[in-house]
């Protein structure tokens, strides 16, 4: 996996070069798409930790969550809203919506993104 060192204050443009899930919206990379938005796009985790392990980014570049939902709240209503949809397509609706902040909270990837966990019962916190 790619590592940064942006943090929630850093860059919120449209598009950044060096992003891998830029990348992959721009479709520079290509990976296993499961759905999509006007505002959003969902595939694979190439890692993943549940039957249904889904990655749900927003096309355009923000730091983490916190920056998206201070630049274009919406744009992150429209992350969540796509993850319920995949959540239904591919697994019984039910699921675990995860967005990590920082590195610290396990951030890897420095575009805002949520992960779908589905598919099994999944162990508590």
């Amino acid at each position: 996996m790619v590592r940064t060192t942006e943090t929630s204050t850093d860059q919120t443009e449209e598009m950044n070069a060096d992003c891998l899930f830029c990348k992959i919206v721009a479709g520079e990379i290509r990976t296993e798409m499961v759905a999509e938005s006007d505002t959003a796009v969902a595939f694979r985790d190439i890692n993943p930790k549940a039957p249904v392990h889904v990655l749900v980014v927003p096309r355009s570049h923000h730091a983490d969550v916190s920056a998206l939902a201070g630049a274009d709240p919406q744009a992150l209503a429209d992350v969540i809203g796509l993850a319920d949809q995949v959540a239904s397509d591919l697994a019984d609706g039910q699921y675990r919506l995860i967005c990590n902040v920082g590195p610290k909270a396990g951030q890897t990837i420095f575009h805002a993104h949520a992960h779908v966990l589905a598919g099994t019962q999944l162990s508590g916190f």
